[in-house]
């Protein structure tokens, strides 16, 4: 899988910065819509983000994706598809070639592509993707406008279930106080991002048992100095960064950490790398990731991480 380099994540981040306050606004005053009784049946759909692509698979559709992003791993079956490129770099002239009759992509990357494919004539579906709501929203909006309503309330149901088996296991434990970086320069603790209320990663965290404690950022997402990391000295370090496992990025989270030894998830060896890509995308498995993280926070109630 390709990996988003810096200038394609920290450009996400600003837009996620621009866009968050009119989404939150917007999330909450749209009215859910009746299902469409004659939805189009698409026949030839491009999926622009690995979130969406996964969804897809979830109400039925995937045999009908013709093509992914750089960045989907999943199901396997993508690794047979054209890559039509990211965040920043989609390619108009693979889109074109491939006659779509559908392209899907989340609302985080609708600024930077979305008015192309409009000029072209191509239908487009954008779907929330900031919250936990977003994604249940996502699925619903996704199958009533191809005509998979029943399968989409189905995954809703299941996300939800899976959802709350981790909130009720984990209702009466002790809340461990949890920083969650989503992005830093590999090998340093340089240019460190966190998750921040109001992102769908945070609701995880405290759906699996955990306190947030990163300060308040518009968009869900923030810029942390190794200063404040200290004073607010976490329990617990989940490290999202995407590096790769070999090669000059190659790197030991916990050694990288030890620049903050005096905070206390340093010191008591409760710095969690995850290289699971797939707990950064706002899916039907996001009752998967919950667990994930509560396999971190609370090792004594779920043993592993199998679903």
């Amino acid at each position: 899988m390709k990996r988003m380099n810096r200038i394609e994540r920290c450009l996400i981040c600003l837009l996620l910065i621009a866009l968050a306050c009119g989404a939150s606004c917007r999330h909450a005053a749209s009215p859910q819509s009746a299902s469409a009784p004659n939805a189009p049946q698409y026949t030839r759909i491009i999926s622009l983000s690995p979130s969406t692509t996964e969804v897809l698979y979830g109400l039925g559709l995937f045999p009908r994706v013709i093509a992914v992003s750089d960045y989907d791993e999943f199901p396997p079956e993508v690794k047979q598809l054209p890559r039509i490129g990211g965040w920043s770099n989609t390619s108009l002239e693979q889109v074109t070639a491939l006659h779509p009759d559908l392209i899907v992509m989340t609302e985080s990357q609708a600024p930077l592509i979305k008015d192309k494919f409009d000029a072209l004539g191509v239908k487009t579906i954008v779907v929330p993707s900031y919250t936990l709501e977003d994604v249940l929203a996502g699925i619903e909006q996704l199958g009533r406008e191809t005509g998979r309503a029943q399968e989409a309330q189905k995954l809703i149901n299941e996300t939800r279930a899976k959802l709350e088996d981790v909130r009720t296991r984990t209702r009466e434990l002790p809340r461990p106080r949890v920083l969650c970086i989503v992005d830093r320069v590999p090998g340093t603790l340089r240019d460190l991002y966190a998750a921040t209320r109001g992102s769908f990663i945070v609701q995880l965290i405290e759906t699996a048992g955990g306190d947030s404690i990163a300060p308040p950022a518009a968009s869900g997402f923030g810029q942390i100095s190794k200063e404040a990391v200290v004073t607010l000295n976490p329990e617990v370090i989940i490290d999202l960064e995407q590096n790769t496992t070999n090669g000059t990025l190659a790197e030991d989270p916990k050694a990288v950490w030890q620049e903050l030894a005096q905070v206390k998830a340093v010191r008591d060896g409760r710095v969690y790398a995850m290289h699971d890509t797939s707990v950064l995308h706002p899916s039907q498995f996001v009752g998967d990731s919950a667990r994930k993280f509560a396999v971190l926070l609370h090792p004594e109630v779920f043993k592993d991480s199998g679903h």
